[in-house]
């Protein structure tokens, strides 16, 4: 967070504006969420998985995210039908129609699971931590908000493939040139 500030401040003084490009906005998605095949081995958790598309501010793009998350008490998800999840750990790759990468740390993230109305809301604050291409510099925070539902069920009625929707917005700080530019020529 301190290095956030930092780049923010100098921002804002317009010491970086000639080195880093800052994209805010907002890239909208859609795909899927279910059990992931990776174990992140931190105890007590189960393992997911998101598999997103969708497009926005920096182009179109595809999103994996793996997480490990945990049923904790919640003050804003809490009752007889809800279900809270923290999400405890976990990372994501962005990749653009460039081939560029964008990384990205998860830093805080909770599922609220409506059982009575089939609905997972689910935040996540995810720290960049770089990239290729056009990332190769970057930073910032984005935030991750989204609607989950059950598709598929197992052979004991347990939901465990699920469709997703939602947005990322935030600002991510030191981009260079624009979505379609190849750096290898």
């Amino acid at each position: 967070m301190k290095h956030i500030a930092t780049v923010a401040l100098m921002l804002n003084l317009g010491v970086a504006g000639v080195y880093a490009d800052q994209k805010p906005g907002t890239m909208t998605f859609s795909g899927t969420s279910a059990a992931s095949t990776i174990n992140l081995n931190v105890p007590n958790t189960t393992t997911g998985e998101d598999n997103l598309a969708g497009s926005g501010t920096l182009g179109s793009f595809t999103f994996r995210n793996i997480f490990a998350s945990m049923p904790q008490p919640s003050s804003t998800c809490s009752g007889p039908f809800l279900l809270h999840l923290s999400r405890v750990a976990g990372a994501g790759v962005f990749r653009f129609q460039d081939g560029s990468l964008l990384k990205v740390n998860l830093t805080q993230g909770g599922d609220c699971i409506d059982l009575q109305h089939g609905v997972a809301n689910c935040t996540s604050t995810f720290l960049i931590t770089g990239g290729t291409g056009r990332f190769q510099n970057a930073s910032g925070m984005l935030i991750l908000t989204e609607a989950v539902r059950p598709v598929l069920a197992d052979f004991s009625g347990n939901p465990v493939f699920f469709a997703s929707t939602g947005a990322f917005t935030g600002t991510v700080l030191g981009v260079s040139g624009e979505e379609g530019q190849d750096e290898r020529h």
